[in-house]
């Protein structure tokens, strides 16, 4: 664990403060823990697949994405959710069937298509995982509000159309980064099965800073060291920063 650590430990600018932890470990927080988790999975699917379809993929693949995706917005959006109904469809139906085809105008599309496609796939597997913790755990689903670490991180993406892409991209990484960071703070302080859990997704959550991380170089013309050191520093305010409300991303609690 260690050694998968090591980049992440890195990359990002401060750990997270054991205040946060206390919180978190709290048997108290965990029914906010884990649907706030369960949210930040689809919103990392959402954001991959608004990259793949906003830079990388043609307009009919682009509404291929959105219908494979369908039952996972409808299960969050809709008040008449069912997490046993959910959790039972038949998953072989909503296969991502047809071939995705390129964006011809867009240089990197055929980069960016296996990476993105992958994470979502595996955020949305995740989405199920941690909804199948909570219907064990009789935890019902319900929509909390987001708290105030992505849109901070977003606030500072450029507003120069050539290098937008690049600054999303550093932000993904440092989601995906902090993600993992504090799955490993946290599994410790867990009960064994979710605990268990945590540790297991440290590994396709490295990934997804790493991939995130290399194609914003790639679709940069420039070296991007000054632009992540600048989006480190900013993501290390926000977590060092007071918070007035727990998320799984949140700063020090007041």
């Amino acid at each position: 664990m260690q050694q998968l650590l090591a980049p992440i430990h890195g990359f990002l600018r401060c750990e997270t403060p054991q205040t946060w932890i206390d919180i978190a470990r709290a048997e108290s927080s965990l029914e906010e823990l884990l649907i706030d988790h369960c949210n930040c999975e689809l919103k990392a699917a959402q954001t991959a697949m608004f990259l793949l379809r906003r830079y990388a993929l043609s307009q009919d693949s682009g509404r291929s994405l959105l219908t494979w995706a369908k039952p996972y917005e409808e299960f969050v959006y809709l008040k008449d959710r069912n997490i046993e109904q959910f959790l039972a469809r038949d998953v072989k139906k909503n296969e991502l069937i047809a071939s995705l085809q390129p964006n011809e105008h867009f240089k990197f599309a055929q980069d960016l298509i296996p990476p993105l496609i992958r994470l979502i796939k595996e955020e949305f597997h995740h989405f199920e995982q941690v909804l199948e913790l909570m219907r064990a755990r009789h935890i019902p689903y319900r929509n909390i509000r987001a708290g105030r670490y992505a849109k901070g991180m977003m606030s500072h993406v450029t507003t120069h159309e050539k290098d937008i892409l690049r600054d999303k991209l550093i932000v993904g990484a440092y989601i995906e980064a902090r993600s993992c960071e504090r799955f490993a703070k946290l599994a410790p302080y867990l009960d064994a099965q979710l605990g268990k859990f945590y540790v297991s997704l440290l590994r396709s959550e490295a990934r997804h800073y790493e991939d995130y991380l290399s194609l914003a170089q790639l679709v940069s013309p420039e070296d991007i060291s000054e632009r992540v050191a600048y989006f480190g520093e900013r993501e290390a305010e926000l977590i060092m920063a007071a918070d007035d409300e727990f998320r799984f991303h949140s700063g020090q609690p007041l």
